[in-house]
Parts: structure tokens; sequence; C-alpha cells
């Protein structure tokens, strides 16, 4: 368990597998990790996961928010019992274009705000952008997408994790 709160738990593995056996894995201990929260059997608790749409823990009487980020050695996962979450984990590294980046994806404040940093303090600036910004895309259900600036109305809570990665939770 990375963190819990307000029917919140955010968990996380850390292990350098190929991505298809780092999903299944961060499943298991989403299960795991839920049934112990929650007092329940593993057996009773799934997650359901459509193209398209954001995944959900289900279990008896319930359904849980659902979401998961992965990076080289880290996954992420994010259960919200009382609605829609997001979480996204970035490794911290230099990105050559990241002006172009952060203009396309995060937006031109963002990209203006990143253009002040130093080029020391920059990657980490935008990784917490980055992971800001796709925290609550996924909260609110929503495909990461070049820059729209319709609001998304949910609360950001950076993660605290060991280096050279930065996360955060949108809840």
């Amino acid at each position: 368990m990375l963190w819990s709160g307000d029917g919140v738990l955010v968990i996380g593995i850390a292990a350098v597998l190929p991505r298809l056996e780092a999903r299944l894995r961060i499943r298991a201990a989403v299960r795991e990790a839920a049934a112990h929260w929650l007092k329940l059997d593993i057996e009773a608790i799934s997650v359901a996961s459509t193209p398209g749409a954001p995944p959900r823990l289900l279990f008896p009487g319930g359904v849980a928010g659902l979401s998961f980020s992965h990076d080289e050695g880290l996954s992420l996962a994010a259960i919200n019992l009382q609605g829609a979450v997001g979480v996204d984990v970035m490794r911290v590294q230099d990105i050559a274009d990241w002006f172009t980046l952060a203009r396309d994806y995060l937006g031109p404040q963002v990209a203006e705000a990143l253009s002040t940093c130093t080029d020391a303090q920059r990657p980490l600036a935008l990784a917490q952008a980055w992971t800001a910004r796709e925290a609550a895309l996924k909260c609110a259900g929503r495909q990461l997408a070049e820059w729209d600036a319709r609001p998304i109305d949910c609360h950001l809570q950076p993660l605290s994790l060991p280096a050279p990665y930065v996360a955060t939770l949108a809840s």
C-alpha cells in the first residue's frame, strides 16, 4: 500500500516486467489488497474492464472506481469506493522535445511555465504536470488527446514515491 484515505487506496508493485505481466500482477494485487481492505474473500472481487471505459472493481454489494498506471519498473493502482479515480506514474527523465509535448498535451500555460524552469528543474516539473493531467483525465473518464481546455473537476494529490518516479492521484 502506498496511500490510503477518504475511501481511496493506492497500491504499487515495483518490478521490471513485460507490460502484459505487469498488468496481470497489478490486477492480482488489486484484488488481494481490496479483499484485505474490505474484509472479503478474494474470490468475491473482480476487475471489470471494457475498452474505452474506466476499469471498475466489483465486489458483493458494490462497485468502486479503479485506475491503473505503468512505467518501466513500477505499476500503480488506485481504488475509490466513493466514485471515479485516476492515477498516473512517470519516470523523471529529460525529454528533448519537451516544449512541443507540453504545448500539445498539457496546454500553452503549462508549456510557458516549464520554459521558465532551469534545465535541471524541467524534467521533474514536466513529470509532475504530465501525471497531474493524465490522472485528471482518467478520473474524468477521458482519453489522453492533444490539448483540450475543457475543465476537469477533481482533486489532485501528488504521491510520494522514490526517485526517479513521480505520481499523481485524482479523485
